[in-house]
Formats: C-alpha cells, sequence, structure tokens
C-alpha cells in the first residue's frame, strides 16, 4: 500500500508540474533548438554525435566559463571580490596549467568519452527529439548526479589526501595554493580517472537521452569552475542554491589543504567535521574585522 501511495504522490506532482508547464509561454528557443537538433540528426552518427559532439561541448563549455575569471585578473574593480588577494594569477602559472590542462583533456578524458556511444548503445539511450525529456526532468536529473558525484568526490578526494599518497597524485592538483577558473580540472591523470568517476556513475544510474550528458557536463563545469575561480562575487547567483559550497569554501582547501573536502554540497564536511579549520578561519577573520561574507 505505501509504495501504491508514494507512485501516486510521485505521479500526481509530475502531472501538476507538467500542467503548470503548460500554462507558460511557449519558448521562443525551443524551435530554433529543435531544428537544430533534426539537422545534427541527419547529418551525423551517432557514434560522431555521442563522442565529438561531447568533447566539443566540454572543450567549449569548459573554455567559456573559464574565461571571466581569466580576464578578471586584468581589471583592477574586480580585484576586491578575489579571495586571497596576496596571491595573483601569474601568467608562466596560467600556462603551464593550461599545458597539463590539454594533456589530460586529449590524453585522458577524449578516450573515455570515446565510450560514450557504445554506452548509449549499450543501455538503448535514445537520441530523437521525440523522447527528449522535458526541461525539469532534465534538471532533476542534474541534481541527482550532483548528490551522487559531491557524494563519491567527497570521500574519494578525502582519501587522496592520506599522507601516504598525496604527493603521488594530488599533490598536483594543489600545486596553485590560489586556483584559478582553468585549474580546475588541472590533476594527475589518476585523479582525474579516480574523482572523474563520479560524474559518470550518475550517468549510469540516470540517464535516460544523450542532452542529459551535455546537460550534467555543463553544470558540472559550471560548479567546479565557480569554485576554482579564486573570486567571490556575491550577485552570483549559485551562491543562493542551499548547501552549495562556493569558491570560498573551496578556496579555502587550497589554501589550508586540510579539510573541506566536498566539490558541490557542504553536508558531508558539516557532518564529518572537516569544515571546522574552516569555520574557525571565518571567525578569526571577523573578529580582525575582515570580511568573509
Amino acid at each position: 500500500m505505501a509504495a501504491n501511495e508514494s507512485a501516486n504522490i510521485f505521479s500526481s506532482a509530475s502531472l501538476a508540474v507538467e500542467y503548470l508547464d503548460s500554462l507558460l509561454p511557449e519558448n521562443p528557443l525551443q524551435e530554433p533548438f529543435k531544428n537544430a537538433w533534426g539537422y545534427m540528426l541527419d547529418n551525423y552518427t551517432k557514434f560522431q554525435i555521442a563522442t565529438w559532439g561531447s568533447l566539443i561541448v566540454h572543450e567549449a563549455i569548459y573554455f567559456l566559463f573559464s574565461l571571466p575569471g581569466f580576464l578578471f585578473q586584468f581589471i583592477p574593480y574586480m580585484r576586491k571580490y578575489k579571495i586571497q588577494k596576496d596571491k595573483p594569477e601569474s601568467l608562466e602559472g596560467q600556462w603551464k596549467c593550461l599545458k597539463g590542462l590539454l594533456f589530460n583533456h586529449f590524453c585522458i578524458q577524449l578516450p573515455m568519452i570515446c565510450g560514450t556511444y557504445y554506452f548509449t548503445e549499450y543501455f538503448s539511450i535514445p537520441y530523437d527529439w521525440e523522447r527528449m525529456p522535458r526541461w525539469y526532468m532534465i534538471l532533476a536529473r542534474c541534481l541527482g548526479c550532483a548528490v551522487i558525484e559531491d557524494t563519491w568526490h567527497y570521500f574519494l578526494h578525502r582519501l587522496l589526501h592520506h599522507k601516504r599518497i598525496y604527493k603521488y597524485i594530488h599533490k598536483i592538483h594543489h600545486e596553485f595554493q590560489a586556483p584559478f577558473g582553468i585549474e580546475a580540472e588541472y590533476a594527475h591523470p589518476l585523479e582525474t580517472i579516480i574523482l572523474g568517476t563520479g560524474f559518470f556513475i550518475g550517468i549510469v544510474l540516470l540517464c535516460d537521452h544523450v542532452i542529459l550528458l551535455w546537460a550534467w557536463v555543463t553544470v558540472r563545469l559550471l560548479e567546479t569552475i565557480d569554485v576554482h575561480s579564486g573570486y567571490y562575487i556575491p550577485i552570483n547567483p549559485l551562491n543562493f542554491i542551499p548547501f552549495y559550497t562556493g569558491s570560498r569554501h573551496h578556496d579555502f582547501h587550497h589554501m589550508n589543504f586540510v579539510g573541506n573536502y566536498a566539490s558541490t554540497f557542504t553536508w558531508w564536511d558539516r557532518l564529518f567535521g572537516t569544515d571546522a579549520q574552516y569555520h574557525a578561519y571565518n571567525e578569526k577573520m571577523k573578529k580582525l574585522g575582515k570580511k568573509t561574507e
């Protein structure tokens, strides 16, 4: 009985959301997007869409989202938003980071992306427009992926900080004590695989259309580049998401090396007390009259 009641509640909620969605004015971007999607399906194979499409989405989104943080260093007004003001970015360091990043993207991540097509074929993941889920279902599944990835990231990231293995793998990511946007995926190849696995777990469990792959890539990159940006901008919409870590939370991890292990949400750090040093630091800064909020 309880299972039937839960199913009925879920069904009723879904119908209510669909009804409310039907009352909204038609999205003017839907028709152009539909046409573009149809053109893609008519002119490229599933392998090309899954492999090269995913690579293009990843690279375009990564560098597009990293661009504002890169430009901020040349804008004096933005300096007041930089978290570690005593550690400015160096062009030499950013160039080194970019070279390592491109190696990871094309020599480590690209082979992993090549498996996307076979994943969609094995699980019969659709590509067609007719079975594309509504925007709110895509958003809900991206949230589910974020929760799963955050859990994986917290425990594996914390393990990578163990004194017996830290210097062999994770130390590379901590080469820059004050992070900046493009540094988000700068890491040892093994770390790219270990922590990157968390990204795919949600996809394996929740993917019902190829569009979710690209939507989740977009959401995950937006989040990780934001927390590595080195800047805290109060009006950033992401900062209004409940339990969101944000740039200050992760920036402290790079500055302190210990604690604040989560990628997206704060609850695991709060539950295990691994954010204690972060909160103590904030209290200390408040007493010294320095802004931390």
